[in-house]
């Protein structure tokens, strides 16, 4: 797999009937190794290690409605008080971040209520901070530590 913008982590890999799986932490299980998954995998390191983010708070490759359409979000942060802290998308290397990939996070947004957004294809990351009071957001040079 292609190196990311992250710190390297140690993963856990393994090929069933030669297809790569990467073990999820979060999911407690092995789940097919796609550019995408290799992304979102990173991003659950990069949280817990180095932002220090409890892996009690993470949710990962959940089903919302939106719009009477079922999708999926990659990653979710919750608070302790089950609001919304962090929501990610997460794409595939070769994807490009366009204004297409900020109106779907935008879009899961709605429903999900979350302080901040993160967008990524684990080459370029982008933050932001939804200034709910003021209907506007602000873009980040990086998303926070966990504080408790």
């Amino acid at each position: 797999m292609q190196p990311l913008q992250f710190p390297s982590y140690n993963f856990r890999l393994k090929n069933r009937q030669n297809k790569p799986f990467i073990f999820d932490q979060i999911r407690k299980k092995f789940v097919s190794l796609t550019p995408e998954e290799w992304v979102r995998q990173h991003v659950v390191h990069y949280l817990i290690d180095a932002k220090a983010y409890p892996l009690s708070h993470i949710n990962v490759e959940k089903q919302i409605l939106l719009n009477g359409l079922k999708k999926r979000y990659d990653i979710v942060i919750f608070n302790s008080d089950g609001t919304i802290h962090l929501l990610v998308e997460c794409k595939a290397p070769k994807v490009e971040i366009t204004q297409n990939t900020f109106d779907q996070i935008a879009s899961y947004n709605l429903n999900l209520d979350a302080t901040y957004l993160m967008v990524t294809n684990g080459l370029k990351h982008y933050y932001c901070q939804m200034l709910k009071n003021e209907e506007k957001y602000k873009f980040l040079k990086e998303i926070p530590d966990f504080s408790r």
